[in-house]
């Protein structure tokens, strides 16, 4: 199977956009945010509970700490969120309040992340964007970061990976890092 396609900021904008004018926009337009953002994985965003995201004082923490059963290899990670994020969360949260877990679906019960899957690579596709999955907010977040000369070790980190052979298979080499690099010689 075919690794999912990266997109740019650019086109990540038109997604957004595309993905604003339907139906659930907020919730769905936080979902890629978490997924391009944060570089989380499909079925972290699905296993999301309200209370991972609203800190001690009630405001959106810079880190999400998941536990073991939330996360891929049972290890729980921290989740880096960006500022753009923070907002993004709290938005939704001040207009989305009940419920113990933080997305749910037309029939409120909550995403596993098989229908979370599902719903985010159809909004890929309503948007006009061939060979994007759930994975691909994930591998664009860590190739946007390397293409910004991110230390590999960091990305790791920031992927939750425990070996670094799989946060390199993530990254996608583009004519321009090609070129910035020669430049430096």
């Amino acid at each position: 199977m075919p690794q999912a396609k990266t997109i740019t900021d650019r086109e990540f904008e038109l997604l957004m956009l595309s993905v604003s004018q339907r139906r659930h926009a907020q919730r769905n337009l936080l979902m890629l945010g978490l997924l391009h953002w944060s570089g989380m994985r499909v079925g972290e965003v699905a296993n999301l509970r309200v209370s991972d995201v609203v800190g001690v004082a009630g405001q959106v923490p810079e880190q999400l700490v998941l536990n073991a059963h939330q996360t891929k290899g049972n290890r729980g990670r921290v989740v880096w969120i960006p500022a753009k994020l923070r907002v993004l969360i709290a938005d939704y949260l001040n207009d989305h309040a009940g419920g113990e877990m933080l997305f749910a679906t037309q029939k409120r019960s909550h995403f596993n992340a098989n229908t979370l899957q599902a719903v985010v690579t159809k909004l890929y596709r309503r948007a006009g964007f061939k060979g994007c999955s759930s994975h691909t907010g994930r591998r664009s977040f860590i190739s946007k970061l390397a293409s910004s000369g991110v230390s590999v070790r960091v990305l790791q980190e920031l992927a939750g990976h425990q070996n670094l052979a799989t946060t390199q298979r993530y990254i996608d080499v583009t004519d321009n890092m090609m070129r910035v690099a020669v430049e430096l010689a």
